[in-house]
């Protein structure tokens, strides 16, 4: 039986080639025996042993990879680190408890070892407030909410979690996510107005003021950050005396509810009373005032108001459209009745008869309307346009020749009020048409003005532009036959 069990064990091939590996001749047979029976009892009664190197719980930042700090297995005495099987996934995207198996078999013996790995989110999330983290208020506003977003590296979005607590000065922002990190933030309410408010003068800034006439104020409005309406608090400081010449400054003041100070002033001369109509053949300094395109019911009554309150004379290029009357008025007046064209459509110049069919056309109406046969007349575009080009190459030369051998006189200007063009655009525009006009008259030549009595912005301007004229010793004429003709270069 002894026999039997001894060679069933020599079976076991490590400790039988260990045997076998060890050539001890000088040792008796039966010592030889008793190491072997020794060996074969360790080996049945030995496990091997497993160590992990670092800790057996491990808490893993969320996101970030898992590295290994290793581990040993021995096996009596024995280095077997590379028999040892290791098992077990972790999800770094995905917060749980997860576990590493260290596994290795000797015989009839498996030993195993557990690490435990954690993953956990330790990343406080982030509150971001729209606009920013503080607000500015005026004394007199009740704070809105501007807005705020929260996010958080594990848990996204949670804006919805925000939790707000509201105070007069600051308002408290709070936010916790799934693994109970925290954050906090304050806005911060000033209520506060340092802006001043602003005056705003309705006409022009410097007004002219014929010597007995009284001043009518053109009145203003206010702007202001926080007040909506400050016209009621503005004083007007104003000394302007109507019987001496000079100039003179009115002072507007106003103050908010936060006390903040704003000022405006608006100047005004008085000029002397004078003939300011040109009655000698001396053309220098003489302001020629033209009106293309009209007329137009709702801006030429009201232009032909201001130039008889004003006492001048001026010259309107008439077209077939406005009515009758207007025209009739022009004349009764004193007012030149010129001819533009009857349609004002640039396709006229296709040819001279087509010109010549609409200018007959609109001369026929001023002569039915005033008894009067006009031979003033302006070129749509001017002589100098280049659109004529489009349709007849060379018409504006062959144009202006004819005209007046047919007993026209024609007539561009200097001086454009731009009222057609950029002025159009201009925030402010009748103050764009008053400086263009006022800041190109001369005194060394004629000053054809060009304007358009269908803007309203243009007889918003004419007052102040007339006035402006007078007090700076200009004198005014209405085109007739004799006035030098105002001619520019011709391009087509």
């Amino acid at each position: 039986m002894k026999k039997l069990r001894v060679s069933r064990q020599l079976k076991n091939k490590d400790i039988y080639d260990d045997i076998k590996s060890k050539k001890i001749n000088s040792i008796p047979l039966i010592l030889e025996f008793i190491i072997i029976i020794i060996s074969l009892i360790i080996s049945n009664y030995s496990s091997p042993k497993i160590s992990i190197i670092g800790n057996d719980t491990i808490n893993l930042d969320y996101g970030k990879t898992y590295i290994d700090q290793g581990y040993k297995a021995e096996y009596i005495n024995k280095d077997i680190t590379n028999q040892v099987k290791v098992k077990g996934k972790i999800n770094y995207k995905k917060i749980g408890t997860y576990k590493i198996e260290y596994k290795v078999k000797k015989g009839m013996h498996v030993t195993k070892k557990i690490r435990i790995i954690k993953v956990v989110d330790k990343e406080k999330p982030v509150i971001n407030l729209i606009d920013n983290n503080k607000s500015n208020l005026c004394p007199n506003q009740q704070y809105i909410e501007e807005g705020y977003k929260a996010f958080d590296n594990y848990d996204k979005d949670i804006t919805n979690n925000v939790k707000v607590i509201k105070n007069k000065d600051y308002y408290t922002y709070s936010v916790e996510d799934s693994s109970n990190n925290k954050v906090e933030i304050t806005r911060k309410i000033n209520y506060i107005d340092k802006e001043k408010p602003i005056i705003n003068l309705i006409g022009q800034k410097t007004v002219y003021l014929e010597k007995n006439s009284p001043y009518i104020e053109q009145g203003f409005t206010t702007e202001d950050n926080c007040d909506k309406d400050l016209n009621n608090q503005v004083e007007i400081e104003n000394n302007v005396n109507k019987d001496k010449p000079g100039t003179y400054n009115i002072l507007y003041r106003v103050k908010d509810s936060a006390g903040n100070l704003s000022e405006n002033i608006r100047e005004v001369t008085v000029y002397e009373k004078g003939s300011y109509m040109n009655t000698s053949y001396n053309q220098n300094g003489v302001i020629y005032l033209t009106f293309d395109d009209g007329p137009n019911e709702s801006t030429t009554n009201t232009i032909l108001d201001i130039l008889k309150e004003e006492g001048i004379q001026a010259t309107f290029f008439v077209t077939n459209y406005g009515p009758d009357s207007l025209i009739k008025r022009e004349y009764e007046e004193g007012h030149t009745v010129a001819l533009h064209t009857a349609s004002h459509y640039f396709n006229i110049y296709k040819s001279k008869e087509t010109y010549y069919e609409d200018l007959y056309n609109v001369s026929n109406r001023v002569r039915k309307i005033t008894g009067v046969e006009s031979k003033i007349i302006r070129f749509p575009g001017g002589s100098s346009n280049t659109i004529s080009k489009k349709y007849k190459l060379g018409i504006m030369t062959e144009l202006v020749k004819d005209v007046q051998l047919r007993g026209f006189r024609y007539y561009d200007w200097n001086i454009d009020a731009n009222d057609a063009g950029t002025c159009a655009n201009a925030s402010n525009k009748s103050n764009c048409v008053y400086k263009n006009v006022t800041t190109n008259l001369s005194k060394n030549r004629i000053n054809m003005v060009l304007m358009h009595d269908t803007r309203y912005y243009t007889r918003d301007a004419l007052r102040d532009i007339i006035r402006y004229a007078k007090a700076n010793g200009y004198k005014f004429g209405k085109i007739n036959m004799d006035t030098p003709m105002v001619k520019q270069r011709v391009f087509n």
